[in-house]
This record gives structure tokens, sequence and C-alpha cells, in this order.
């Protein structure tokens, strides 16, 4: 089974470059676009992430993004769907910007880290990027799946693999397509930490870390690992794709 992937940004943020690439361009302000990632193939529709419940729209945010900010619903309308008619989420990980629109999704089985609901539900102070109240009635509803696994395959050619740089419970996604395996990275970088510029090259930095993460070392080896992970890998919050209609 082979899949292709749909970027749908349905939310921005405008903060400092540093946030993504740890210990540099600290002062440069930055924009990120914030996905949801379509997955079509099978038999059933497949978001990785459901991204922000009402995103700013603005002319400058869509032309330093390159693209289209949309809410989640135009997003899917594009491809003929509603929330109702996604029957499966795979979370990267549960800061709020990345689950606030799961409580649409009324007929989907979600499946999320077990470290990431043990933070969601008693986040540390520093990480306020944690709020149950995206995910408290999904949860009632029984549509929350917990994955203990080092990996694990949600349908086949999907699976979803523990890479806890950014977040504990942080998964980074691998998706069997026709241009090869595809990894979203389950943690919140652009393509500047997988490919960093000559100057931190010669510090002899073959990766920069998530301006946030667990451990800035374990987050370096993580991501080393990633790398030799898929033929294609996709950086969480890249702003290429939001101008990118199909990967795979």
């Amino acid at each position: 089974m082979t899949y292709s992937i749909h970027p749908m940004v349905v939310g921005s943020k405008v903060f400092d470059k540093g946030m993504m690439t740890y210990q540099q361009n600290y002062g440069e302000p930055y924009t990120i676009p914030i996905y949801s990632w379509l997955v079509k193939g099978g038999d059933k529709n497949i978001l990785i992430d459901t991204g922000e419940m009402h995103p700013i729209k603005s002319d400058d945010r869509e032309k330093a993004l390159g693209g289209p900010i949309v809410t989640f619903e135009e997003g899917l309308a594009k491809h003929g769907l509603t929330p109702e008619d996604i029957h499966i989420i795979i979370h990267t990980h549960l800061h709020n910007d990345h689950c606030e629109n799961d409580s649409k999704c009324s007929n989907a089985q979600i499946w999320v880290h077990e470290k990431e609901l043990e933070h969601i539900h008693n986040p540390h102070p520093l990480d306020f990027r944690y709020l149950e109240d995206y995910i408290e009635e999904v949860e009632e509803n029984g549509q929350i799946n917990t994955i203990t696994e080092a990996e694990k395959e949600i349908v086949p050619g999907i699976r979803a693999v523990h890479t806890p740089a950014h977040t504990e419970g942080g998964m980074t996604i691998v998706i069997d397509t026709a241009e090869g395996k595809v990894a979203i990275t389950g943690f919140c970088i652009i393509d500047e930490n997988l490919n960093p510029p000559a100057a931190v090259k010669g510090m002899e930095m073959d990766v920069i870390p998530p301006g946030t993460c667990t451990s800035p070392e374990r987050a370096y080896n993580i991501m080393l690992q990633v790398k030799e992970m898929a033929d294609i890998i996709i950086p969480l919050h890249e702003p290429h794709y939001a101008s990118v209609e199909r990967i795979g």
C-alpha cells in the first residue's frame, strides 16, 4: 500500500527563529506554518495532526510562507472532506497547535504516545503548550488509542516511531509513498535543522536540535537517526511545504 501526503496550512506563528534552531539565529524574526497533513491512498482518511482551531490569516504571513493559510474545514473541503469524514488521526505530539481540531473529528480514532497523555494532563510549568481542554472531549468519547511501543504500525504502510526530541512522547510518522518512504518528523524543526549552514557544519555539527527540546544531546542523536529512516524527511514546520500540493 502506498499513499500521498497533502499539506494543509491551518495556522502559523511569528517568533524568534531561535525557537526552531537551538543556539542559532536568535533575534531573527521568522514565520512558521502549522500543518495538518492529509494522507490519501487506502480506504481510510488519515490526518497527521489537526493544527489550530482559529488560524490567523494575513497577507504578511501568507507572503512569508509562500502559500495560503486556511481553516481546518476549508483545508479538508478542498479535498471533498469534512471533519466527520476523518477515520484516523496520528499525533506527532500534543502541544496545542497540533491538536486543536481533534474534537471536530467525531468519527476518528486518535493515536498518541502514552507520554503525551501524561504530559498534557500533568505538564511541567515550563511546557505551557500543553492544554488538555483540546483533548478532553475525544478522551471522554473513547477515541484515543495510546502507543507504548518504540514503533507501531497504524495501518499497512504507515508507522509511528517514538522520537522524543521535542517532547517526551514525540512520534515521527513514516509513510510509504510511490516516491519512497517519507518521514514527517515528530519534533518541531525547519529544513535548516537537518541541513545546517556551513558555519554550523564548521563546528562539526551535522544537525541543529530543535529550539525547544527534551535534551539537546538526545535530540541531536535522534535527528541523526531520523535522517536515516526514510527517502524524504519532512521537517514539521518547514515553510516550503506551504506551496506544495502533494508529496509522494
